[in-house]
């Protein structure tokens, strides 16, 4: 009966927060993707698939697909087929709840996942041009669908949990996200826009960079500029708060591979 009221209060005062968290947000219809901030000339790049340089890592997404890895000597094809088909709409539903690890994944995770427990292969590191290559062929089958995040009842208290990342103010400068991306987006910070930080186009091609990144990239260079202590790609927290900036983004259209400066 104590343990009963003490997850009921846990619960309680979680639904307290997150409803006067929320109630902070922007509105639904003032949500804006990342590319509404960019350049003409940068949007262009985007939208055209023979100038977007993140294809290249679809392409070769494409050929890894198809490779059979591993002592199993399987592919991914072998158990998804075709990926135009089988991999509609998944990126835009992750992170998932994992049965068997009893909490959330991201798509990172979900890759490896089935590398290990399928294929018998040994994972792919973060960042690497092969998970990246992968993740971003499977976000390609999810361009122009909404972020639709899972209603599974599972994941309420880790949106929760992410939610509180946003919101915490962290590292020497005592920034949250929230007081860039909810208070000040549209303004410039050293010359670059302030965007709503949604994350509609993951992995994506960044000008900065030269190269294609991950969300778990992109979040440890922000907490980096705050002077946090940045989480690991595959830390609880990371997942966490992904899963809270992809439900405040549902609805929104997934644009992978996108390009951002």
């Amino acid at each position: 009966m104590r343990l009963y009221r003490a997850i009921t209060a846990l619960l309680f005062a979680t639904a307290v927060t997150v409803w006067h968290a929320r109630a902070t947000e922007i509105p639904q219809d003032q949500r804006r993707s990342g590319s509404t901030f960019m350049s003409p000339e940068t949007q262009a790049m985007q939208n055209d698939d023979t100038a977007n340089p993140g294809m290249l890592w679809v392409l070769d997404g494409d050929k890894l697909w198809k490779d059979k890895v591993g002592a199993a000597e399987r592919s991914c094809a072998d158990c998804h087929n075709d990926v135009r088909a089988s991999m509609r709409g998944v990126a835009a539903r992750y992170p998932a709840f994992d049965e068997e690890l009893e909490r959330p994944v991201d798509l990172e995770q979900r890759v490896n996942l089935c590398r290990v427990r399928h294929q018998k292969a040994p994972p792919l590191a973060y960042e690497s041009r092969e998970l990246l290559a992968l993740t971003a062929l499977i976000g390609r089958q999810s361009r122009g669908m909404p972020i639709d995040p899972p209603a599974d009842p599972r994941l309420e208290l880790f949106v929760a949990k992410g939610l509180d990342i946003f919101m915490r103010r962290q590292g020497q400068l005592n920034l949250a996200c929230a007081n860039c991306h909810d208070d000040n987006w549209d303004k410039h910070l050293a010359g670059s826009a302030i965007t709503q930080a949604h994350p509609t186009g993951y992995p994506l091609y960044r000008l900065e960079w030269q190269g294609l990144g991950s969300l778990q990239r992109r979040l440890r260079n922000c907490m980096i500029g705050t002077r946090a202590q940045p989480y690991d790609a595959d830390a609880p927290e990371t997942v966490a708060l992904k899963l809270y900036l992809m439900s405040r983004a549902r609805g929104m259209v997934i644009e992978t591979p996108a390009v951002r400066p």
